[in-house]
């Protein structure tokens, strides 16, 4: 399968990329002409009084190369096709562009057609009389018994501490030292979950479903293993084990934490958590990101990098740059946990047990909980599929929770699940039915039977969601469900919170919630995933659990 991509042709996919980053960089960046055998593009405040850096390579990587252009970082980036070394011509119109007296430094990674094409090119730039010097690395430790380690995301460090050494005016033999005493220390592995796509070309579907691969490139070759992939956890763990044999003991680290291109920034921060956790965690100090650095089109992965950066190299990490797609470098700390403010913390009832509440409160948990994965498909649907897990998480909460619970005064867990629900339940319906809840409680001090209470709650509900019978939400089921306890009791009220959960599938234009945005032949068949859940709650009921004398 080819994957479809917003381009307009594989041909001119590179060129447009890169004039489209040129465009937007207001005027800091600018290319050499020669499209489309050369694609070169340099600072456009550059003026050659300071000692000049140019990498690059294949692209696809983005934002490596070109993002990394800028005061304290590099000067040109030489880009060629997707995953493909620039030509020798192209390295050799950057070098020419932009060395003056003060010399330029070649920043490659240890593959074999950089190495080659960046190398014959600062041949050819010496004959000119520059005075040229390249440095290759070869962070990648997927492999440990391989001659020739692949350059991958580390290849920032030395990107920021040569850019920051040449902006402070040292020459080029400083540069070049710099740069190579930082390679021989940085230390990367990288894992994915899945391929990358290389645009105009079949997807490789190579990683089965629960599977990761670990110690893998930046170019879609296939890792070094692949392993049974549990979570976010257990994949951190493995990467930290590959790496803290390589990690001098007694020395704070930096660490690179790299989006290989296709890990959403939600996933990105759960691997910072987990890395700040890790076997590893006592020998960091600092970290980068997590951001996306150094690439690799779309792949679902991430990598790390180490590095044992010594007093003047962390200050070169720090150095200031305008530079955008560098993320900087912060302390990594402990969480700092504060209060809550006054107000948010009430004063809880007294907890006490009461059997069969505790077994009706459990039993529907139990069914929201068993209901997860169908409700989540059948909101994916028509909403943004997370209405099973909203609830999930509420009922597992309301368990955990069930011992401070006044499970013996009715009024008063009303208003305790009211509050539970508007802490753990996230979105609108956590807070309608928090509020459903709380008023319920309200009522139910007032004297009211417990059934009446809860169908005060629900016009309560109505009253501040605005969600009326007919417009296709929970509503068109709790309704008719709540209203028919008294006249049959639970089963009852089981085949009518069925009927009202069915006829949201016939109603094609919702009047409340995420499904207004929806086309009606998008929802024609698809019942409201909380109508959904509230028929299936009393179904489920009916069947078989008994239910406290209140309700």
């Amino acid at each position: 399968m080819t994957m479809t991509l917003f381009m307009n042709s594989k041909e001119d996919l590179v060129n447009q990329a890169v004039d489209g980053m040129i465009a937007c960089s207001g005027g800091r960046l600018a290319r050499l002409d020669g499209y489309p055998h050369i694609r070169a593009v340099v600072r456009a405040d550059w003026d050659r009084s300071k000692v000049a850096l140019v990498s690059g390579g294949g692209s696809g990587h983005e934002p490596s190369h070109a993002g990394f252009l800028g005061p304290g970082m590099l000067t040109a980036a030489i880009c060629g096709d997707v995953f493909a070394s620039p030509s020798v011509d192209a390295v050799l119109a950057g070098i020419l562009a932009v060395t003056g007296p003060a010399g330029c430094l070649l920043i490659v990674k240890n593959y074999t057609g950089d190495r080659l094409n960046f190398g014959l090119a600062a041949e050819r730039a010496r004959a000119f009389g520059l005075n040229v010097s390249m440095v290759v690395v070869d962070d990648d430790v997927a492999l440990p018994d391989l001659p020739q380690a692949r350059g991958v995301a580390g290849t920032l460090f030395v990107h920021k501490i040569a850019g920051a050494v040449a902006e402070g005016g040292a020459d080029l033999a400083a540069v070049t030292a710099a740069a190579e005493k930082a390679i021989g220390r940085i230390r990367s592995i990288g894992m994915s979950l899945d391929t990358c796509s290389v645009p105009g070309a079949p997807k490789d579907d190579r990683i089965p479903e629960g599977k990761a691969e670990l110690g893998l490139g930046i170019h879609g070759e296939a890792g070094v293993e692949q392993v049974d992939y549990v979570d976010a956890r257990t994949a951190v763990a493995m990467m930290a084990e590959k790496l803290s044999s390589l990690m001098p003991a007694g020395t704070k680290h930096v660490a690179l934490l790299n989006n290989l291109g296709g890990a959403s920034v939600l996933e990105m921060q759960v691997l910072a958590h987990e890395l700040a956790r890790s076997s590893i965690a006592d020998r960091l100090g600092w970290v980068v990101g997590p951001a996306s650095m150094m690439t690799s089109l779309e792949m679902h992965g991430f990598s790390i990098s180490v590095f044992p950066a010594e007093e003047e190299e962390l200050a070169a990490l720090q150095a200031a740059t305008p530079v955008a797609a560098w993320p900087g470098v912060n302390a990594l700390t402990p969480v700092e946990v504060r209060e809550l403010p006054d107000g948010l913390r009430p004063i809880q009832p007294l907890p006490s047990d009461h059997p069969a509440t505790r077994d009706f409160l459990t039993r529907c948990c139990e069914i929201l909980i068993a209901a997860e994965a169908d409700l989540n498909a059948l909101d994916a649907r028509t909403g943004d599929g997370d209405t099973g897990t909203t609830l999930a998480t509420a009922a597992r909460a309301l368990i955990q929770a069930m011992d401070r619970l006044p499970l013996a005064d009715h009024t008063q867990l009303c208003r305790a699940i009211g509050q539970e629900l508007s802490q753990t339940m996230g979105g609108s319906s956590g807070v309608l039915l928090a509020i459903f809840f709380a008023a319920a409680g309200d009522a139910a001090s007032s004297g009211v039977p417990m059934r009446e209470a809860l169908r005060t709650g629900l016009d309560r509900m109505q009253e501040v969601g605005g969600a009326e019978l007919g417009d296709r939400t929970m509503v068109d089921a709790l309704h008719p469900a709540l209203t028919a306890l008294d006249e049959g009791g639970i089963d009852r009220a089981a085949k009518v919170a069925r009927e009202g959960a069915d006829a949201t599938g016939q109603m094609l234009r919702a009047k409340a919630g995420r499904a207004t945005y929806i086309n009606p032949e998008q929802l024609s068949g698809q019942n409201d995933p909380g109508a959904e859940a509230v028929a299936r709650l009393f179904e489920q009921l009916s069947a078989g659990a008994d239910q406290p004398a209140t309700t």
